[in-house]
Formats: structure tokens, sequence, C-alpha cells
């Protein structure tokens, strides 16, 4: 496995989000924790997770209790897996989403994340999403707050623009670690943040990779140029698009879903994945 920086911690070059293991259609108990296995048997060793992550009001933080199980029933050492969870973006249990970026909502949020993952600090900590309500230097500076009592290692923040991602980095005196935006060969309006955060020595996380839970399987047949491309080494549509995504900078580390041990191994392939320069730059304006 090839790996990558997030921070002065070293994790691999493809992770694992874990959204598709807790919401709609999420598999049983028993593949779930197949899927989780799978990936660290393929050298995973950063997982994405978040308090949202579940199907009812019952089951709040349904894949942060998930992933602490995966963790300690795997068979291997886990000394090395960073879990990183998020903050602030909530479901109701109805399938809709809101937001509560308040610094009291992010405090209990984080006490039960730590409770749920059975942790001292959490590897890394992401604000979830803005809150129009909350100015953004009060939900950032919380997690200046978790990093100085020690209860998280690093501090991340989600779906931001590129004149948050300046502000937290000024909030946290410099300590932002990561920015996971959503981006793909379908969804691109991220690139000025990914060009953003390689200026500024920040790890990109990007969400939904291969285009969204629905649309990954698809993704050679609405990207014809993946398709091709795939084709002639050999692999899959969905490893080339991972690969291309590796290729746009040094700072990028694709989180692809998954809910099968199938798909897992499959995109981790994608990182010993070479692409020519010619293909990256077909790639590229075929996702444009």
């Amino acid at each position: 496995m090839q790996t990558r920086h997030l921070g002065d911690v070293t994790v691999s070059a493809i992770g694992l989000g874990g959204m598709p293991l807790s919401i709609e259609g999420r598999p049983d108990r028993e593949r779930a924790l197949a899927t989780i296995h799978a990936a660290l048997d393929a050298g995973v060793t950063l997982i994405d997770t978040a308090d949202a992550y579940h199907l009812t009001a019952t089951d709040v933080g349904h894949n942060e209790s998930l992933i602490a199980e995966a963790l300690s029933t795997w068979g291997g050492d886990t000394s090395d897996v960073l879990v990183a969870t998020k903050g602030g973006h909530l479901r109701p249990g109805d399938g809709s989403w809101y937001v509560d970026g308040s610094p009291e909502h992010l405090r209990r949020a984080l006490d039960a994340s730590l409770q749920r993952l059975g942790v001292e600090a959490i590897g890394l900590y992401q604000f979830h999403r803005p809150d129009p309500a909350v100015p953004y230097a009060e939900s950032v500076g919380v997690l200046g707050e978790f990093l100085d009592a020690g209860k998280i290692r690093l501090a991340g923040i989600s779906n931001a623009n590129p004149d948050q991602i300046r502000e937290a980095q000024t909030v946290l005196s410099g300590r932002l670690t990561s920015v996971q935006n959503q981006y793909s060969p379908a969804f691109r309006s991220s690139q000025a943040e990914l060009d953003l955060c390689a200026e500024l020595g920040l790890a990109f996380l990007p969400w939904s990779p291969l285009g969204g839970i629905s649309r990954a399987s698809a993704l050679g047949d609405t990207h014809g140029a993946f398709e091709r491309i795939a084709t002639t080494h050999g692999v899959s549509p969905q490893q080339v698009a991972l690969a291309w995504e590796l290729a746009q900078a040094p700072v990028v580390i694709p989180i692809p879903g998954s809910s099968r041990p199938a798909t897992i191994q499959d995109s981790v392939r994608a990182a010993e994945l070479i692409l020519a320069p010619e293909e990256i730059v077909e790639l590229d304006a075929a996702a444009s």
C-alpha cells in the first residue's frame, strides 16, 4: 500500500469511507464487519466516519460503534489505524439532514464520539458542515479547544470553501490538518479547494470519490474515458477514477465508501495504478 500524510501521521493512500455501512441500504452487521476487516487486511490505515452515519434517531453513531467493534475484533495490529470522525451535521431519523455548529453541540458530540469509539483521543476530528446560524470561527475554534485538551490529535474541516479554509487555518493558529470535500469525475467544483490544500500542505480527502453510492457502479458508463483507460490497463473504471484523483496532488487521499469486501479490495488497488501523463490529461478533460 502506498502512503500519504495527514499532518504528522502516515496513512494509506486510499482510505475507507464508512457511511454506506450505516445509512439506507446498509448491509447486515456480519457483512459490514467483513468489509472493514477486508480494508484492514488490504493495508487501509485511514477510516472515515461521522456521528451522523446512522438510520434512526435511536442509533446515532451507528457507524462509529461499528468501526470500534471491527477494530477490536480484527486479528491484526490496529495501532497505526487513524479513525477520522465528524460532528456538526445531524440526521433526525427521517432521512433528512440538518446542521448544528454551536460550540455547545460540538462539545457534546465529541464526548459521545469518544465514548462510542472507545478512545481517549480521536485521531482526526472534523467539523462536518458550516452552520449559517453560527459564526464559522466559533465552530472551528472549538476544534482548537479539543486540540489543547488532548481530546483530538488532528483537526479538520469538511464541506468548506477557500475562504473558510483560510479562516480555519488562522483560527487554529496553523493547526488545520485536512479538508474533506466532495470530489469525483462527476463533481469537480471543489477543484479550487483541492488546489488551495496543495498550496498550504493540507490533506484533501475527497468524499464520494466515485460519484456517490447510487452512481459509483455506473462510473464507466457515464464517463467513457475512464472506461476506455480501465480496459487498457485491465482494471475497473473505479480504480482509474481513484488513481486519477491521487494524481491531482500529493495531498489527495480518497476515501471511497464500500459495503462489500470486494469493492474496497478493488478500490485499494488504485494506489498501485500508474497513469501516463497523457491519460491524466484525457481524464481531466473528460471529468470537466
